[in-house]
């Protein structure tokens, strides 16, 4: 897949992702620069985190302007249509699954083109496509909805392996795993939303079985 094709999407996810930051400042009743910190972070944070973490730097936020400006745009788009964005919550959520993918996919094949392993592909992915979120929570006083929520990081570590394996399969065909990956992570998880697939949470002492 051509490098500016990938740049679409990566800037694509961004927009993504910066929509469900600001709204998420909306629901919490946060100030107009409260919004734009979220739309930023959940944006960009995750791309940034990933990027230090795999030694490319500066990171991709800090040399190309696109990111931080759509982000901020975003936000400013919410704010002033809030009913709009607050109203439609699962529209984009469908909509954060494919950002989801798209991140997963970016980061996965980040990894591949350095030559780093398996292990740290799938990371890469996962790292690039929920960092945003996490600081999000953080920000908000809360546990990581990746954490305690249904399948998002989950779905971020198989399209992950999907990347690794298609990567294996069909090592000559990278337009082919970014796909494979990408719609793997966004199936999964729309899949996930509309069923309410969780993961098991252990149990304590004196809770009930049934």
């Amino acid at each position: 897949m051509s490098a500016s094709i990938i740049y679409f999407f990566d800037l694509f996810g961004t927009v993504i992702f910066a929509i469900t930051g600001a709204v998420k400042g909306v629901r919490l009743r946060l100030d107009f620069l409260g919004v734009m910190v979220f739309a930023v972070t959940v944006g960009c944070a995750g791309g940034m985190t990933r990027d230090a973490l795999l030694g490319i730097t500066p990171v991709a936020a800090f040399c190309d302007s696109s990111y931080v400006i759509l982000s901020a745009v975003t936000g400013i788009i919410v704010f002033f249509s809030a009913p709009k964005f607050v109203g439609r919550w699962r529209v984009i959520l469908y909509c954060d699954a494919i950002g989801l993918g798209v991140f997963t996919a970016i980061g996965a094949q980040k990894a591949d083109l350095l030559g780093i392993g398996i292990v740290g592909q799938v990371l890469s992915g996962v790292i690039g496509a929920v960092g945003g979120g996490v600081l999000r929570d953080v920000f908000s006083k809360e546990i990581p909805s990746v954490l305690k929520s249904d399948f998002y990081a989950t779905a971020s570590i198989i399209g992950g392996l999907v990347y690794v394996l298609c990567d294996h399969l069909l090592p000559q065909h990278g337009t082919i795993t970014f796909v494979m990956s990408a719609v793997s992570v966004a199936v999964i998880r729309i899949y996930a939303i509309r069923h309410g697939l969780k993961l098991p949470v252990a149990r304590m002492v004196g809770e009930d079985k049934a």
